[in-house]
């Protein structure tokens, strides 16, 4: 025995047969630090399992942890003009497009959905903040609009998750027409008797805060977000002092009277079931994880909806 047999020979075995490990297998807490293993950080819904920390996720993980058995039916959603304005500034619009669409594999900034909670029938609708910071664009009002339709149509509640930093620029004034056009669509589903609950995430700022996103009747937030139409920086920098800490948290204004809960995404699903049924006066759902309804396909059209189609402007 030797140091070529104990030191050499290990030592280049141990480099010809080392495995590669894979970089997605461990994700970094941005607030604490500590390495989470990826499926154990899906499994709690993106929430840090040290520090409780809510990272982000996207509109349609939320979904299939929303519904039962993670089922649902996608609402179409009108296509607006692909580049109105011909904007460009680093990059033209139509390529800044592309990029999201190629990161997020959506092709915008929100989902439309319907299905069932606890066995309560939903329309829901969920921004996604890694495409283009979820900026609220003609679609994403086309969006809102085709959702309240749907939920009036079918006489069900609007559940509606934020998450922006504003209005999308690219758009100049056609995005910021959103904030009424949104505004009409909530006041729909107000004067037919229906449910409006919203549930804001880190973070809802600009136009969206001042229109569509605190409007609901029920203001629900996850822990932590930054909630505000202008961020805390730009108030510093404008009047010139130190604001208080934690100003424009949930926590903040749930103190202050702007919330009715901030709950953990954890617990949401089971808060909004009972919300819901509450709205509806339904009775209490039934404990636990439901499984999928038996059968789940496109929404049937019935002869009452085509009734109120012909009804309808335009139709025949």
């Amino acid at each position: 025995m030797n140091w070529i047999t104990n030191y050499v020979r290990p030592r280049i075995n141990s480099i010809f047969s080392r495995r590669e490990v894979p970089d997605n297998l461990w994700s970094k807490c941005d607030e604490c630090g500590t390495m989470l293993f990826h499926r154990e950080l899906t499994a709690n819904l993106n929430v840090c399992t040290q520090c409780g920390h809510h990272m982000a996720i996207g509109p349609r993980e939320r979904f299939e942890a929303l519904f039962d058995g993670g089922v649902f039916v996608e609402v179409d959603v009108p296509e607006p003009l692909a580049d109105p304005l011909h904007f460009r500034d680093q990059k033209k619009y139509p390529d800044r497009m592309k990029a999201a669409q190629k990161k997020t594999g959506e092709k915008e900034a929100m989902l439309v959905a319907e299905g069932e909670i606890g066995r309560t029938p939903i329309v829901a609708a969920a921004q996604d903040f890694d495409f283009m910071g979820g900026s609220m664009g003609m679609y994403v009002g086309n969006a809102i609009i085709a959702a309240a339709e749907r939920a009036v149509k079918r006489k069900r509640p609007l559940i509606l998750f934020a998450a922006a930093g504003g209005a999308r620029m690219q758009e100049g004034i056609l995005s910021l027409m959103q904030m009424p056009r949104t505004t009409v669509a909530v006041q729909m589903l107000k004067e037919a008797g229906l449910p409006y609950i919203v549930v804001l995430t880190h973070p809802t700022t600009g136009g969206v805060t001042a229109s569509y996103a605190m409007l609901g009747d029920v203001q629900i937030s996850e822990p932590n977000a930054l909630i505000c139409f202008a961020g805390p920086r730009v108030i510093e920098q404008t009047i010139r002092e130190k604001l208080p800490d934690g100003f424009q948290r949930a926590e903040y204004l749930l103190d202050h009277g702007m919330l009715d809960r901030v709950t953990p995404r954890t617990e949401l699903r089971a808060e909004l079931i009972t919300i819901t049924r509450m709205l509806l006066g339904l009775p209490p759902a039934v404990a636990g994880d439901l499984p999928a309804p038996e059968t789940v396909s496109a929404p049937q059209v019935t002869k009452a909806d085509v009734a109120v189609d012909k009804k309808a402007p335009g139709g025949k």
